[in-house]
């Protein structure tokens, strides 16, 4: 790409994490225009596009990625459709950008790794809590020895039973479509921090469970994995406990303090050392995605490294599909 082209975007799956979330950062960030969107249903795909000032939309995919206008594809469906979008895009000769989890599994994420590389396109994922500020100034302390050297990293993500059946609208409760149940929809963005900050997996048991047989997917996850750095990580997920139980925490233990903070449910997080204890509070942005879009818009100019690789991606998969084993 010429460094000083801007990227014309278009969205598959231009849903309602495209309402806040990611969809603005197509078209705020410098050097990004969002040239248009697609969903099965056009009066939908119709709204999203004038309300959002999009040119383009489309009610299928074939017709989106034949407009030669666009540059780069952004995926957002479900999981189960990931795959298949991501390879007509890189046959169409676009640059990628995939929504988490990357596939329904790691055979899946191999086979785009494959594609990838028979193709002169650029894929990025969207593991985007990785450049989010608050989670930068985390990596940064740890970097920089706040706590001296992690030993210890422990997650906790206990969520209430849901109050309806899976449907369209909590498609993630269906594995067939969301690779597995909400630990696949929330691991991705906790487990892919452990693996950017920590390094690789060298070792690492899991198993999962559907205890409640409340949906078909598994409610219950717990896993431990030594990572290259030397630090543990450890993690239990359980999504059909009482309400009074909910608890969305991380606690990194070092050799001279230790870091805890939420991943979904505050902006706080709080620094143990020889210092006292510390608390920083840092907002999340209006669209939690546009840090990474920023980089994965520049990685497509020309511009910088891939700030989230199908090969990042692969590890977090490859760590899921342990921890989810039966």
């Amino acid at each position: 790409m010429n460094k000083n082209k801007t990227i014309r975007w278009g969205i598959i799956g231009v849903g309602s994490v495209c309402e806040v979330k990611s969809g603005p950062g197509f078209y705020k960030n410098p050097n990004s225009q969002l040239l248009a969107v697609m969903r099965r249903d056009l009066e939908k795909a119709k709204d999203y596009a004038l309300r959002h000032e999009v040119p383009h939309w489309y009610d299928n995919a074939e017709a989106l990625l034949s407009n030669p206008d666009i540059d780069a594809i952004y995926i957002a469906t479900p999981p189960a459709q990931h795959k298949n979008y991501a390879l007509a895009a890189l046959a169409a000769g676009k640059d990628v950008y995939i929504e988490k989890p990357v596939t329904l599994n790691a055979d899946e994420c191999k086979q785009l790794i494959a594609a990838a590389e028979q193709s002169s396109n650029k894929v990025c994922v969207a593991h985007y809590r990785r450049a989010m500020p608050c989670f930068v100034k985390i990596k940064e302390l740890l970097r920089t020895g706040a706590i001296g050297t992690p030993l210890l990293a422990q997650i906790d993500m206990l969520r209430p039973a849901p109050t309806t059946p899976p449907n369209e609208n909590n498609w993630r409760l269906d594995p067939a479509i969301s690779g597995g149940g909400l630990f696949h929809d929330l691991a991705p963005h906790q487990l892919d921090l452990m693996l950017h900050w920590f390094g690789g997996v060298k070792a690492a048991k899991g198993f999962s469970l559907n205890q409640r047989q409340l949906s078909a997917a598994d409610d219950l996850v717990q896993g431990w994995a030594q990572l290259e750095s030397g630090i543990v990580l450890q993690g239990r997920w359980h999504f059909t406990l009482a309400p009074m139980y909910k608890r969305d925490y991380c606690e990194i233990i070092g050799t001279q303090g230790s870091i805890s903070f939420s991943f979904f449910d505050d902006t706080e997080f709080h620094v143990i050392n020889g210092d006292g204890k510390h608390s920083i509070k840092m907002n999340y942005p209006p669209h939690v995605q546009q840090p990474l879009i920023a980089q994965v818009n520049d990685y497509f100019r020309g511009e910088g490294d891939n700030p989230c690789s199908l090969q990042d991606a692969l590890a977090v998969m490859e760590l899921m599909d342990c921890f989810s084993a039966i």
